[in-house]
């Protein structure tokens, strides 16, 4: 002990700042221990360290406790502390699979270690454990152990309630918690069986009990309408109430643009900006103008709504709009980032009002490059707000009438069209991936009813704003890297080795093929995209392409954006529904008003993983919402026929997409025609030993809906009766041809559709019920 008790404490002086009565810092303590050998309980910690008053030792036990907490100490059996990486332990969050098992997601990275259902009965999803592996089963996997939970993250769980022979519990809505949730009577608070409720956890489960709850909200009857968005908001815990300090702060602004907010802004009043937007929109973020420059090419103007002048760091407002980090969009309703003063009236580029904008001005030249670029904080009006089937109308298909309505206009969106197409080639030239995959819209009728579930239309005029939106977007990138000035970027990496190798061995077994000798480019996955324009299974290699996909994150360090071809891209168009864009118009802000670089960039790395998080969570609710939307309007069609094509294929069955409807679901092995069927994870295929019959990604079949199961959001297919007949006779051992039917996915958005897995091509990756093989 003579060799760490001579040491001096690197961290003294930051302790003795921080604290009146200062002790060892966390670091020097856990050097101490790791040269100690073996764990020290605090009693010897105390003697050996030399905290001999009563404050110290206090101190101590707290900051002890604390390291414990925060995955650095262990307290063994024995009330004997231990650093954690001495003692062979991994600190990570569990993630709950619903078929009872789970992971560890280690805190460092990593591969994940598997939890078998015994151990998943002492945790929660999202709790965070010390474990350790106890095993590697016969695939590699290894298996752990967990030895102790250092954080329960699940305080609350949205759930339907059961009263059944004197028993009561609560079936969690979230489907990684498998637990069912125990009820005193006492606890059930008037809620009636077969309700949805909010539950608070009294007591977490453990080895030998399972978790106790009181009900302290009954939302409603199960398939009340609009009880499903209800429902995710809270399984997701998403922020959905304004704190009182919020809106009294949104409060106090003026209603209109005051004369002292313009000091020191360009006056552009004058152009003639437009916004283009959906027939719903209601936060109009951009606008749009541009002019031919006289020696050939074209000036660009992007106007963005200058939400910094408002959400200043450190207030109510920009906390808030942290903990939301983006607005979420459910079909039919709205959690916007910001409150309704702000994101519908104040920052929404309404017409003729006078509104704070940022604009981009981009020099273009005729080949689409962007020759110079600057940014400014402005003054200026939109001159009319314009839909995307009106601009359609207009410039796609001759519109009279509607080219009349907006005549003054029509010259500027003509420059609008010129330029896009000029962008279009430029994007195809540096091989951007582009991704034809539409989203589905569901249509409510009566009493949130759905009537039908359609595919968005998608125009050139949607893509006009989008190419506009990317160049804005690069110039952010660009400006903060021209002047070193940290940021968030939007960084989007390629595809993994493995996803890579199995991509390519797929894209053998059909015919193409993806350079082996290099790491693959943009331009690689875009040459695919060509070549199978006009193939029948063009669907389904699309599909795979799209999975094979990393996921886009934020980040200050940039890596560029493999999907779009960048070296370099920043979100900066949407600050009112994206809280990273707010962070890059802060960042450009302080360039033009203090001409050099200032940020923490620690602060930006927390930033950028915080507003990943919220930006997956919110693609998990909207999901949750759509499937369980979906399952609802299936349920009077049990029984009914359809024609489909297999979106996907695996061990324990085949997904069917329904043609018309936009509707997927399960034909399990178990309802193939009799046979034993092999699983050919590299063509993505299932084919019976005996019939030969193949059922495969993007062949055409006909089934009959079978099951839909609201609570678990399952739809359940099984083969139609001719189709059966067709594999027990002549049909036997043919191959099914292919269709080339659109999969709708995506929507609107500054660089491509969107999906369940956020990534910048749209990729929609379902967590898939594995079943076993008849």
């Amino acid at each position: 002990m003579s060799k760490i008790n001579n040491k001096k404490d690197p961290f003294a002086e930051r302790e003795s700042q921080k604290y009146e009565n200062p002790i060892p810092s966390r670091e020097f303590i856990l050097e101490y221990l790791a040269e100690r050998g073996r764990p020290a309980t605090q009693r010897q910690i105390e003697q050996e360290l030399n905290l001999t008053t009563s404050e110290s030792q206090e101190a101590l036990r707290r900051r002890l406790i604390a390291m414990c907490r925060d995955g650095q100490l262990l307290k063994n059996r024995k009330s004997a502390y231990g650093p954690l990486e001495s003692m062979e332990l991994i600190a990570g969050r569990v993630i709950g699979h619903k078929d009872g098992f789970g992971f560890v997601e280690p805190d460092t990275g990593g591969e994940d270690l598997f939890l078998s259902p015994r151990q998943m009965r002492t945790v929660f999803h999202g709790d965070r454990v010390l474990a350790r592996v106890s095993n590697v089963d016969t695939r590699g996997r290894r298996e752990a152990m967990i030895v102790e939970v250092l954080e329960r993250h699940t305080q609350q769980i949205v759930g339907r309630f059961y009263a059944e022979s004197g028993t009561a519990f609560v079936e969690s809505a979230n489907q990684r918690i498998t637990q069912d949730i125990l009820i005193p009577p006492d606890e059930q608070n008037g809620a009636k069986h077969g309700q949805i409720v909010v539950v608070a956890i009294t007591d977490q489960p453990t080895q030998y009990t399972r978790p106790l709850g009181k009900i302290i909200e009954v939302l409603g009857d199960h398939m009340a309408p609009g009880l499903e968005i209800t429902v995710a908001i809270r399984n997701h815990e998403l922020p959905y109430i304004w704190p009182d300090d919020v809106l009294l702060e949104a409060s106090r602004f003026a209603p209109h643009v005051t004369e002292d907010a313009l000091d020191g802004r360009e006056d552009l009043r004058h152009l003639p900006f437009v916004t283009i937007d959906g027939e719903d929109a209601k936060d109009f973020d951009d606008a749009v103008y541009c002019v031919p420059r006289e020696n050939g090419g074209w000036m660009l103007y992007v106007a963005i709504a200058d939400v910094s002048h408002y959400v200043k760091p450190g207030t109510a407002l920009d906390k808030e709009a942290y903990n939301r980090g983006n607005s979420v969009y459910f079909p039919g309703r709205v959690i916007p980032m910001l409150p309704e003063t702000l994101s519908n009236n104040l920052c929404s580029l309404m017409p003729d009002v006078d509104r704070l904008a940022m604009v981009c001005e981009m020099s273009i030249h005729p080949t689409g490059r962007i020759m110079k670029y600057r940014f400014c904080n402005a003054v200026f009006k939109s001159h009319a707000r314009l839909t995307y089937n009106q601009v359609h109308a207009m410039m796609e298909k001759n519109d009279r009438r509607m080219r009349e309505r907006f005549t003054q206009h029509v010259p500027y969106l003509e420059h609008l069209y010129d330029l896009f197409r000029v962008l279009q080639k430029s994007r195809k030239g540096r091989g951007a991936i582009d991704f034809d995959l539409p989203e589905t819209k569901i249509v409510f009728g009566k009493d949130r009813k759905i009537e039908k579930i359609v595919p968005y239309e998608r125009f050139d005029s949607h893509r006009v704003i989008e190419e506009c939106m990317l160049c804005a977007n690069i110039c952010a990138a660009r400006f903060l890297e021209k002047h070193k000035q940290p940021g968030l970027y939007r960084v989007h990496q390629g595809p993994t080795e493995e996803k890579l190798e199995n991509l390519r061995r797929f894209l053998n077994e059909i015919g193409l093929s993806m350079p082996g000798h290099r790491e693959p480019v943009p331009g690689d996955y875009a040459h695919i995209l060509r070549v199978i324009q006009d193939r029948p299974d063009a669907h389904m290699i699309q599909t795979l392409l799209l999975r094979s996909m990393s996921q886009a994150i934020y980040s200050p360090d940039n890596r560029g954006h493999f999907g779009l071809a960048y070296d370099a891209y920043a979100h900066f168009t949407s600050p009112i529904r994206r809280y990273p864009d707010l962070l890059v118009h802060r960042a450009i802000k302080h360039i033009l008003t203090y001409k050099k670089p200032s940020a923490n960039e620690a602060e930006l790395v927390r930033a950028g993983e915080h507003c990943s998080m919220t930006e997956r969570r919110a693609d998990d609710a909207t999901n949750e919402v759509t499937d369980w939307l979906k399952c609802e309007f299936m349920m009077d069609k049990v029984g009914k026929e359809y024609d489909g094509v297999i979106s996907g294929a695996m061990s324990f069955g085949v997904f069917v997409e329904l043609a018309e409807i936009y509707v997927e679901g399960l034909v399990h092995i178990s309802a193939l025609p009799e046979d034993y069927y092999q699983f050919d994870p590299v063509k993505h295929v299932l084919m019976g030993e005996r019939s030969g019959r193949r059922f495969g990604l993007g062949d055409p079949i006909k089934i009959r809906v079978a099951r839909v199961d609201l609570d678990q959001r399952e739809i359940d297919f099984v083969l139609a009766e001719d189709v059966r007949e067709m594999a027990a006779g002549k049909g036997r051992g043919k191959t099914a041809k292919r269709r080339n039917e659109k999969k709708p996915r995506g929507g609107r958005g500054s660089e491509a559709p969107r999906g369940r897995k956020k990534s910048e091509q749209g990729e929609s990756v379902k967590k898939k019920k594995k079943r076993r093989r008849r």
